[in-house]
């Protein structure tokens, strides 16, 4: 799993692909297997305007969709998702999945990794906004320590 996770598009793939999708974007409509393939492409980006541009082009798929396409789509939702490190929303793709094949080892698997990352997104989370406020609370004595040395000085 963790290497669908990490996987990046070669950039000559990537540029096949738009090029695909784009003739047929020329001619007036794109198919929905040059669309997938395209965002497929996009989700596997190392930049992530082109995640996003693959997440716009699976979320127009999965509206579309028959409920055997739509794993797919879900899936690698959840992968990009993942990859942009916006966990909840990665999470809400993939239980629609299980909603829909509640045995999917895959589907599955990548549950735990989400999980586990928004637990350690959290406690990372937690961790900054507990220093923040134990240095809020040492900057605020040592202010009050200079201004009773202050006070007593006079």
């Amino acid at each position: 799993m963790e290497a669908v996770l990490s996987d990046v598009v070669a950039p000559e793939d990537l540029a096949k692909f738009e090029k695909k999708y784009n003739n047929e974007l020329a001619k007036g409509a794109v198919s929905k297997d040059t669309k997938f393939e395209y965002a497929w492409c996009l989700i596997r980006s190392k930049y992530s305007h082109d995640i996003e541009k693959g997440i716009a082009l699976l979320e127009e798929l999965i509206q579309k969709s028959s409920k055997d396409d739509s794993r797919d789509y879900l899936f690698y939702l959840a992968v990009a998702n993942y990859r942009l490190k916006d966990y909840e929303k990665g999470l809400n793709y993939i239980r629609t999945l299980l909603k829909n094949e509640p045995g999917n080892k895959q589907a599955l698997d990548l549950k735990k990794i989400i999980d586990k990352a928004l637990k350690k997104d959290g406690l990372v989370g937690m961790a900054i906004v507990g220093g923040i406020g134990l240095g809020v609370a040492g900057l605020a004595g040592l202010i009050g320590l200079a201004v009773s040395k202050g006070a007593a000085k006079s």
